[in-house]
């Protein structure tokens, strides 16, 4: 069985797929490693690390991705420079694990079909109890929380906590993060940490207990819906609610000297949560660190990947911030991965269970066919449209 690693080759993309500590583990187990030369550079694991730990590293791309049994990456497939596509390069029959955004993207999966790759999406692990190990998303989403905090404090032209000083006392900052899930939780716990004053928001009123068990007042709003979809994840609600939503939150935001942001829905652009008039009526100075600017973002203002300054109010729309801690977010991604391959392996060999409920879930293409039925409805939304 020989599990190969691929160097990213986006470029804001600084993660490798395993590290040192966890080859070490699976070669134990009497696996096969490979790691592409360089793959781990960018999170400062070195090839020499790798070595130590027993992986071989191979420089040449076509022997890895063409002999690969298993091949592990961070970001889902591209084109290379040299017009192939990665996709091309693995062959018939191996096993592709990484973050496809399959529901986004969903022609990614027609073409992983039709290379007859078994393509597992760890977007698509289910958030249950057995699966915890193996949520890649929440693992990256907590340390996104956790950056989106130090940008917004870097960013903010105030202390975030209470001083008092000779010269007088400094009032704490007040922060709304909007969205309390894995991002806004951590988001909460660190703005805490740094001394401010923290509100939080979310549609899905389950929340509320660990919103507060980190110190933070719950904003709460009542819905005539269901705000909660399948696996925890907030649901898309109607525009009646989504306009009685913007109503509660416009004077927390505009108290608020920080408004971060995190709300986002699987395969679907990220809700507007703060309008244009919403920011205008923030305080100058305030700060807006929008973490679902990748989906298109929640606020009105937000240019994915730019700083900028709308009304007096920074708005910060930052790309992939995991990567931007790439040893720790590399470390966990690893660790995801691993528990997911304990349910694939078998004996040293490949072993696609469908009774099992997560590989059931996280299998998007077997043996020349689209497994996932959300995605046969995604490709059909698509193939509709067209015609």
């Amino acid at each position: 069985m020989r599990i190969a690693v691929a160097k990213e080759i986006e470029v804001c993309e600084r993660r490798v797929a395993l590290v040192p500590d966890i080859v070490a583990r699976l070669v134990k187990q009497g696996l096969e490693i490979w790691i592409e030369s360089g793959a781990g550079d960018r999170a400062f694991f070195n090839d020499a690390a790798y070595e130590a730990a027993g992986a071989t590293i191979i420089a040449d791309i076509n022997k890895l991705w063409s002999e690969a049994d298993i091949l592990l990456k961070v970001s889902p497939p591209q084109e290379r420079e040299d017009g192939r596509s990665e996709i091309d390069l693995l062959k018939e029959g191996a096993v592709l694990i990484s973050f496809l955004n399959p529901l986004g993207n969903p022609v990614i999966a027609q073409k992983l079909a039709n290379r007859k790759v078994t393509a597992l999406s760890m977007e698509m692990i289910p958030r249950t109890t057995r699966a915890q190990s193996m949520d890649a998303l929440s693992s990256q989403a907590s340390i996104a929380g956790y950056k989106a905090v130090l940008i917004a404090a870097a960013a903010l032209p105030k202390y975030f906590p209470m001083l008092t000083t000779a010269a007088g006392t400094i009032a704490p900052a007040k922060i709304f993060i909007m969205g309390a899930g894995v991002a806004g939780l951590q988001a909460i716990a660190t703005a805490r940490r740094l001394g401010a004053i923290v509100e939080a928001f979310d549609i899905r009123p389950a929340v509320k207990e660990e919103v507060q068990s980190l110190g933070a007042k719950f904003v709460e709003v009542k819905l005539d819906e269901e705000t909660t979809a399948a696996g925890g994840y907030a649901k898309e609600i109607s525009e009646a609610s989504k306009k009685r939503t913007q109503e509660l939150v416009t004077e927390h935001i505009k108290n608020a000297d920080v408004v971060i942001t995190t709300a986002q829905v699987p395969g679907k652009k990220a809700p507007l949560l703060v309008t244009e008039d919403m920011v205008k009526q923030m305080k100058p100075g305030s700060v807006i660190v929008d973490i679902a600017a990748e989906q298109g973002g929640n606020c009105a203002c937000t240019d994915p990947g730019r700083d900028i300054v709308a009304h007096g109010v920074t708005v910060i729309g930052p790309i992939n911030l995991p990567s931007s801690l790439p040893v720790h977010a590399s470390q966990l991604y690893a660790k995801n991965l691993t528990s997911l391959m304990q349910l694939l392996i078998k004996d040293k060999a490949v072993d696609v269970n469908f009774a099992d409920d997560i590989i059931d879930a996280a299998c998007i293409t077997h043996a020349g066919e689209i497994h996932s039925a959300r995605i046969k409805e995604a490709l059909q939304a698509i193939s509709s449209a067209v015609s």
